[in-house]
């Protein structure tokens, strides 16, 4: 997800690039197994504006079963990016003054959008995944997935201050 901007750069406020995203992930670390969609990139008075729509598909682990599920995305990206030296002359361009960070273009006029959009992905994960709403979960006494069936231990969960109380009514 990198694209060399230095003619774009060059260019007229106004301009435009399009290209297609596509890419596929593997690997432990991954925020996603794949993603495409198109990119269009605008050359700006501060920098290049850039607009995509990407669409991402992954494996989350649900919260309740600890089973995995594919999930699909969307996400509409909208970001700035500012070079770090002027293409027409080598100079040291200066960093706009805003209270976050701001997404740079290195010094070989080189975009990467490796970062902005596993933010994306990570904010736009639900906090707690569910493989269905009506996931059962598993069971607390023996660990079996009861979406898959019913476990056969005794899943009663007491306060153990009532178990003398309990036991008592079994004798009689």
């Amino acid at each position: 997800m990198h694209y060399n901007v230095a003619q774009l750069l060059r260019e007229p406020i106004g301009s435009l690039r399009s290209y297609q995203l596509e890419e596929n992930f593997t690997g432990p670390n991954r925020s996603a197994d794949s993603m495409f969609g198109p990119v269009k990139m605008v050359r700006v008075h501060s920098g290049i504006l850039v607009r995509t729509t990407v669409e991402v598909r992954s494996n989350l682990i649900c919260s309740r079963c600890l089973g995995e599920y594919p999930t699909a995305s969307q996400l509409d990206i909208e970001e700035e990016f500012f070079p770090t030296l002027d293409p027409q002359t080598g100079h040291k361009m200066e960093q706009p003054e805003e209270g976050e960070e701001a997404a740079l273009i290195d010094s070989n006029h080189v975009l990467d959008l490796t970062g902005i959009i596993n933010e994306y992905i990570i904010t736009n994960r639900p906090m707690k995944p569910l493989c269905d709403l009506d996931c059962k979960g598993l069971c607390q006494a023996c660990g079996a997935n009861q979406n898959l069936a019913d476990c056969q231990c005794e899943n009663e969960t007491m306060d153990p201050r009532w178990r003398a109380l309990a036991n008592l009514a079994k004798e009689e």
